[in-house]
């Protein structure tokens, strides 16, 4: 197999992997009062591409998660949502991974915030309201906890295929 044939399917096993672990999410019922607080256990499979293949690979990663996620477990709606944060998390992470200054926590933490601010800022828009906006604090604080601890799981595992 060439190495353009390896590439395809090492980005469709990190999709798969992507999906996987959103569905698994899905089925785990950590509400905690809160509504929109979620892990994001399928952004370890984005920071883990993002550090072992680059910013285009895992730009792939996260747009087909976010569709096939969207189509396959949600809808038109929630696919509104992942995109607005996926992708802004997608572009701060990729950014502040290429200055160089940041840890893989750090970059991840930043990543879980971003996502958080994008889907804010995407409810502001689709209820015609800035008054969501009070619930920035609460997500800044889960956009944290959730980027630390997908930090962390992503630092462990890169480590582990990284050598």
């Amino acid at each position: 197999m060439d190495t353009k044939s390896h590439k395809i399917a090492g980005v469709g096993v990190l999709v798969a992997l992507a999906m996987v672990l959103s569905y698994l999410e899905s089925l785990i019922p950590i509400s905690l009062g809160i509504p929109g607080i979620k892990l994001g256990l399928s952004n370890v499979v984005t920071l883990f591409a993002l550090y072992q293949f680059g910013g285009g690979i895992a730009f792939g990663v996260a747009v087909c998660r976010i569709v096939l996620c969207g189509v396959t477990f949600g809808s038109l709606s929630t696919m509104l949502y992942s995109f607005a944060g996926g992708l802004l998390s997608f572009a701060v992470m990729f950014v502040l991974k290429k200055t160089e200054k940041f840890s893989i926590y750090g970059i991840s933490i930043a990543g879980g915030v971003m996502h958080n601010v994008g889907q804010l800022l995407v409810a502001a828009y689709v209820m015609q309201t800035a008054k969501i906006i009070y619930y920035m604090p609460v997500l800044l604080v889960a956009g944290t906890l959730a980027g630390a601890a997908i930090g962390i799981l992503g630092a462990m595992i890169y480590r582990r295929i990284d050598t």
